[in-house]
């Protein structure tokens, strides 16, 4: 029996092919993992033994050759094939053991590997015949089968080799990726996923659900601890990036505390402040109805006065913070046994957003609030003070983290009335200044489109705001800046949308 070892990876290596050797095992190798196993006392037949043909071009080609090849490549069921091996004096490699270059953590030319690849799939293509080892974490499995047994299961190869394949297809998506880098949406996405956690259950119980990742990359859910709690649901991720992007999003660039509380990826509650509790107190506010059950998300530390505030309000689903007081994981645990408590790091900015449609995906670019106060344009005769610009400032970020369309009121960073979702901006309207109950009087309404009447002005008005902010650009922008200077109001054009649906 004869193995052929090539890796990049040599953790757990020397162990492996010396386990190999005592079976009775062949060991052919090449270049550094050569040189590592007779430097361990493994007895090594080097490649270039077999080939007849040294290393050249720097090691580009090396294994690349018909004694290598057929070795692997023959279908031992097929007298024709061994024959030729026969005949050409090739001896058949029963077991390859091959990692690949780390090109994902240092992209270069050189780093692409070729020869490794083209043995991995030599192998996995043949895997009824010869077992194909990517992962050191299967090294002890294939030492077990072998002891015990001499050969590898039919299962065993199979899977092997489904492992072997989903390897090579990352490594060239991560290559593909890399030659991509400067264009926001080349002409093919490869996406390379593995899993990374089964879900407690899909959207509903009865559907099943998971959380990919991206190979060889660590989102920021990577490093999220859950200190208690239930398993968390496709729901529980999904409200919880919400609710995690809009908190550290409010409270991007500043020491000030940021509070968002999520009920089915929309903000019921957001608000920023100088103290956490306060601050949570104000965004739960918002809407204690919705906030029952809902995912809340800060961008501070959870201290005892916070708990104490979550405590006296209504049910939490989830918190994720970016940690805690010593002793309150305890008293939350104590308190609020089916709340999931979440630690986590900032999180990722996205490359590409992508959305599945029937029969294929769709992609743009990220969102992002490109825009500011210096790009805005005041466009009615009054002028917005300073506080009513900061209510408008905020109204129009948390704007945007609401399905459209999408009104939001806003006063003293705080979101007392959002209206979501709705199929007229009217509606969404009248939702966010029933919600509001005069909170926002004097402070800023924010419209993630245009309005293309003035109903929806004369509704911020009726909600007592003193400034509208919008992107513009409805064919009767005119009509609705002349009622918003009968109604008093100040206006804000962005030019920037923030559709989200």
């Amino acid at each position: 029996m004869r193995a052929l070892i090539s890796v990049y990876d040599k953790t757990g290596i020397v162990d492996v092919a010396a386990h190999l050797s005592q079976l009775g095992w062949d060991i052919v190798s090449s270049g550094g993992t050569a040189t590592t196993l007779r430097e361990a006392g493994v007895d090594v037949t080097a490649v270039e033994d077999i080939t007849q043909s040294p290393e050249m071009l720097d090691g580009r080609v090396k294994t690349l050759h018909p004694s290598i090849h057929g070795g692997i490549l023959a279908d031992r069921s097929k007298p024709s094939h061994l024959a030729s091996l026969e005949e050409q004096g090739i001896t058949p490699i029963d077991l390859v053991i091959c990692n690949l270059y780390p090109f994902r953590t240092d992209p270069s030319v050189e780093l692409i590997d070729i020869g490794g690849p083209t043995m991995v799939r030599a192998a996995a293509k043949n895997h009824d015949s010869v077992g194909i080892v990517v992962n050191p974490d299967d090294y002890s499995t294939v030492i077990a089968e072998l002891s015990t047994g001499g050969v590898l299961s039919d299962e065993t190869r199979r899977r092997l080799a489904r492992t072997a394949f989903a390897h090579t297809a990352a490594y060239d998506a991560a290559i593909v990726e890399w030659l991509d880098e400067d264009d926001p949406l080349p002409p093919t996405l490869h996406l390379a996923l593995e899993k990374a956690d089964d879900c407690r259950y899909g959207e509903n119980p009865h559907q099943t659900g998971a959380r990919y990742r991206p190979i060889a990359t660590a989102p920021w859910w990577d490093g999220v601890v859950q200190h208690e709690g239930l398993a968390l649901s496709y729901l529980n991720f999904f409200d919880a990036d919400a609710a995690w992007r809009i908190a550290h999003d409010l409270g991007e660039g500043s020491e000030q505390a940021a509070v968002a509380i999520i009920k089915h990826a929309n903000p019921c509650g957001a608000a920023t402040g100088n103290n956490l509790a306060d601050t949570y107190q104000r965004a739960f506010d918002c809407d204690p109805r919705s906030a029952f059950g809902g995912i809340v998300a800060t961008n501070q530390v959870v201290d005892f006065a916070t708990v104490e505030a979550i405590e006296q309000a209504a049910q939490a689903d989830l918190i994720i913070a970016p940690g805690y007081e010593e002793g309150v994981i305890e008293r939350l645990r104590a308190k609020r046994k089916n709340t999931r408590v979440l630690e986590g790091p900032a999180p990722d900015q996205l490359r590409i957003e992508l959305r599945q449609i029937t029969g294929g995906w769709l992609a743009q670019s990220p969102h992002h609030f490109g825009t500011g106060r210096a790009e805005w344009t005041v466009v009615t005769e009054r002028v917005p003070t300073e506080s009513e610009w900061d209510d408008a400032e905020f109204a129009w970020r948390v704007a945007g983290h609401v399905t459209s369309n999408a009104i939001v009121l806003a006063k003293d960073a705080t979101a007392w009335g959002i209206g979501a979702g709705q199929q007229n901006r009217v509606e969404s309207g009248q939702i966010a200044t029933t919600k509001a109950a005069g909170r926002a009087a004097g402070g800023a309404c924010a419209s993630d489109a245009f309005y293309p009447f003035s109903d929806g002005v004369e509704a911020a008005a009726a909600a007592g705001v003193a400034v509208v902010i919008q992107p513009g650009g409805a064919m009767r922008d005119d009509d609705v800046i002349t009622r918003a200077d009968e109604l008093g109001l100040s206006m804000i054009f962005t030019g920037e949308r923030h559709f989200r649906h």
